[in-house]
């Protein structure tokens, strides 16, 4: 018996050993780390960046914007003659490498926005009582009446560099524009959330305003 026992521990331990080497050497490829990973951005023509301790400033014909990258792991580096950023990171796994696409967008959204702009259109939803959404004059606030029949007026401010108005054309459309990206579309998430349906099967009451569609306030090239 004593061997039979010492046997099965031996069998054991064996393929405890190797699953162990089988999840070290797995471990190793998964978290395998690049020695460097470099991307651009490419700079267009009547746009200025300046770039100090990975805080980005970029301007252009709509505007400045502003965005402070520093709690990105990423040698940034301009090269003028170029137009282009250089992005560089070092020693980076596949999870941190995500994040060095997260600041590529991150520029190129601000160029995008001092030189197109950004529009969410939002539509109103209802099934019987109509939803009414007034704009303020300087176009900085909306208040939303009658939604559900209730009396109670829900008023979102629209955040720095955001303006909002009624659509002229389309019935029940309120448009809001700006060029910051992260304003504009936290400004209409804001309008979104001030309509949402409580203690209800929301299943069937699908009354509220909604984000339609998504561009920008010129076209690429050409001013629409």
């Amino acid at each position: 018996r004593s061997r039979g026992r010492e046997r099965r521990l031996q069998l054991v331990w064996r393929e405890y050993r190797t699953l162990t080497s089988l999840l070290i050497a797995y471990h190793n490829i998964v978290i395998m780390k690049l020695v460097l990973v470099t991307e651009y951005v490419e700079i267009p023509e009547g746009v200025d960046v300046v770039i100090n301790a990975r805080q980005v400033t970029v301007k252009g014909p709509r505007g400045e914007l502003f965005r402070d990258l520093r709690h990105a792991k990423v040698d940034m580096k301009l090269l003028p003659e170029e137009r282009k950023i250089q992005l560089d990171m070092w020693h980076a796994s596949s999870k941190v490498k995500a994040g060095m696409n997260s600041v590529c967008s991150a520029i190129r959204n601000l160029i995008t926005g001092v030189t197109r702009g950004f529009r969410y259109k939002m539509r109103f939803v209802y099934a019987h009582f109509p939803i009414n959404v007034s704009v303020s004059d300087d176009q900085k606030r909306v208040e939303v009446r009658n939604f559900l029949g209730e009396k109670r007026i829900r008023v979102v401010d629209m955040l720095e560099g955001v303006t909002c108005y009624r659509s002229t054309d389309i019935k029940d459309e309120l448009v809001v524009e700006g060029n910051d990206i992260l304003n504009v579309s936290q400004s209409a998430a804001s309008v979104h959330q001030s309509c949402l349906v409580k203690r209800k099967d929301i299943r069937k009451f699908l009354d509220g305003i909604y984000v339609s569609e998504k561009g920008h306030i010129q076209a690429f090239g050409n001013d629409e």
